[in-house]
């Protein structure tokens, strides 16, 4: 079951359900407005941290800041809620679900193969994510895309493979620098959306996640600005309103991702098409990624 972090008492009284954490303790809560589409918070640990000791640390230690908040709820229960997903490294995935699991938070997968099974050593399917209670996969980030040569068409199988096993994909887009200098982020995007939703369905957008993460900000500091991140995210609802209906294109949750902080994230996620964010490095920070996940709404 996935829980999530409640915005019920925003409904009930006018105030935020978000209750911003950080190393100082909790802000005061602020007047917020619900989006019609559900926020969601995702934390990409990558290759990190280096044992299971500090893996279990880490998600004990952000469970408990979320612990302390007055409003918890399932995401089945109350609408208007934030979903909150992990994505820690292959061996660490079951113990950080025993741990993370209990206050509500979903656990995914950093990727897997499009391939069932098979002679394909040192990679993982998308049945064994299943099996072990991963509910999302992250698809074609940045990193898979450049270290790995993970080309759109590996993307949209596993995607497509993903989707298969009832799982949901957060697909991951994003220009380069040498890209974003020359102009074409609308085009690269356009492009990669169109390619890695290939044969996905109308009917099984609901479960698709797009992150669109610059990669020029991705580990270094850079914070795309948000009135632009915001632009690419409108434009990425176009993309989505040609290939299928500007019903999916409106219904589909967009992330920004590239060092988001704490600093940065109330701007970002005071956007209008920015739904939620894929954060990197601060989710690596117990405070940094609650105060991240307990963004202030304007």
């Amino acid at each position: 079951m996935k829980f999530v972090l409640a915005l019920l008492a925003a409904a009930i009284s006018g105030t935020s359900a978000f209750t911003s954490v950080n190393s100082n303790g909790p802000r005061a809560r602020a007047i917020t407005q619900l989006n019609e589409r559900q926020p969601i918070m995702a934390g990409n640990w990558k290759m990190n941290p280096t044992t299971e000791a500090d893996a279990l640390n880490l998600a004990t230690g952000f469970t408990a800041l979320l612990n302390e908040l007055e409003d918890t709820c399932a995401m089945d229960d109350v609408e208007g809620c934030t979903e909150v997903v992990l994505f820690p490294p292959f061996p660490f995935i079951s113990k950080v679900m025993d741990i993370v699991g209990k206050s509500g938070i979903t656990v995914g997968a950093q990727q897997v193969y499009y391939q069932d099974k098979g002679a394909f050593t040192g990679s993982v399917a998308a049945s064994m994510v299943k099996s072990v209670g991963c509910e999302f996969v992250l698809c074609g980030h940045s990193e898979r895309r450049s270290l790995f040569s993970d080309s759109d068409a590996n993307i949209n199988a596993k995607v497509k493979k993903v989707l298969e096993f009832g799982m949901k994909p957060i697909l991951c887009i994003g220009e380069t620098q040498e890209e974003y200098d020359l102009g074409i982020t609308q085009e690269v995007c356009a492009m990669q959306v169109s390619k890695d939703l290939a044969g996905v369905s109308k009917a099984d957008m609901k479960d698709v996640v797009i992150a669109y993460e610059p990669v020029w900000a991705i580990g270094t500091g850079l914070v795309c600005d948000s009135d632009a991140a915001n632009d690419v995210h409108k434009y990425i609802r176009t993309v989505l309103a040609k290939m299928y209906d500007d019903e999916v294109a409106q219904a589909t949750r967009i992330q920004y991702g590239g060092s988001v902080t704490p600093e940065s994230v109330d701007q970002l996620m005071a956007k209008s098409d920015i739904d939620g964010c894929l954060v990197g490095g601060a989710s690596l920070f117990a405070d940094k990624f609650a105060r991240i996940v307990n963004f202030e709404r304007q």
